[in-house]
């Protein structure tokens, strides 16, 4: 039933789809992102579910951690995405930059997370490389 509610309801990454509609497909496997972009608002989305796999899949072999412990970074509740700024990232590009803010909250007081995130496409599939954190 869980499944059910969170495919018919908003998807986290703020595209004002559904979740099903939108990062769903990316996280599932069945489409890859088309964007720098579209591969950023999902792996935000995999944060809030706390999708480890698809988080490390995602992440561009030369950079991949051995493995990633959200325990250590998990908010209390994830508040919302802006995207700032995109910079190139589009299908026929193979390097794209996306720059957002990721708002949430921990032990009740609200943060922000903003980043300006690198991007390349390998073999038709865009990958996160790394991040400029803003202070």
């Amino acid at each position: 039933m869980a499944k059910l509610t969170q495919q018919a309801s908003d998807c986290p990454c703020g595209s004002g789809l559904k979740y099903a509609d939108c990062c769903e497909k990316f996280i599932s496997g069945i489409q890859r992102p088309a964007t720098a972009e579209a591969l950023m608002r999902s792996r935000y989305t995999a944060y809030v579910h706390e999708n480890i796999d698809y988080l490390l899949s995602s992440w561009h072999p030369s950079a991949r951690p051995g493995g990633l412990n959200l325990q250590d970074m998990r908010p209390d509740n994830w508040l919302g995405l802006k995207v700032v700024n995109a910079v190139a990232g589009l299908q026929p590009d193979s390097e794209g930059e996306v720059e957002f803010i990721a708002r949430y909250k921990l032990n009740g007081k609200a943060y922000r997370l903003h980043e300006k995130s690198r991007f390349l496409k390998e073999n038709g599939q865009w990958y996160y490389v790394d991040g400029e954190l803003f202070s």
